[in-house]
């Protein structure tokens, strides 16, 4: 049995999303990558109008994906100087995934980087290699923020 996976790094400026397709078995090459990319909102834009473009493309984003689960990456507040707007963009999140019935987990960092790499405070950079890895991809994704929904994707399929 197939399942889809979508995994959201939110922000306000830049939003992560990840969509994996998962066989029931876990195995090396089980899970492979459907999409992944980025929804920018232009900067010195009004606060409401940026809230509105990541309501709008997310809408688009699941209608295309269609996941069985979504997984977003919990806030931590000790470590982002714009908490803030990132809080307001993953309210915006949270609605929109409300709104089509997709259930969600959420994650901390160091619960994707166990997830991924075995050890909670692993480098950024290793839990990029092991996305590459483990969706067999050439290079690791770019901007972080996609290789960063990815983990979080893998990391709620390795869940399971």
């Amino acid at each position: 049995m197939e399942k889809r996976i979508l995994g959201i790094d939110p922000g306000l400026a830049t939003l992560g999303f990840g969509a994996i397709c998962c066989q029931a078995e876990v195995s090396q090459a089980a899970a492979k990558p459907i999409d992944f990319g980025v929804i920018r909102t232009p900067a010195h834009t009004e606060i409401g109008d940026r809230l509105c473009i990541i309501y709008d493309d997310l809408h688009c984003l699941l209608e295309h994906v269609q996941p069985d689960l979504v997984a977003i990456e919990k806030l931590f507040f000790y470590r982002m100087g714009n908490t803030i707007a990132v809080a307001q963009a993953r309210g915006v999140v949270m609605l929109v995934l409300a709104q089509h019935r997709v259930p969600l987990v959420e994650f901390t960092p160091a619960q994707v980087k166990q997830a991924l790499t075995g050890y909670g405070n692993a480098e950024k950079y290793e839990v990029q290699q092991a996305v590459a890895r483990e969706l067999q991809l050439s290079a690791i994704p770019k901007p972080d923020d996609c290789a960063d929904a990815l983990a979080l994707a893998l990391a709620a399929w390795f869940q399971r």
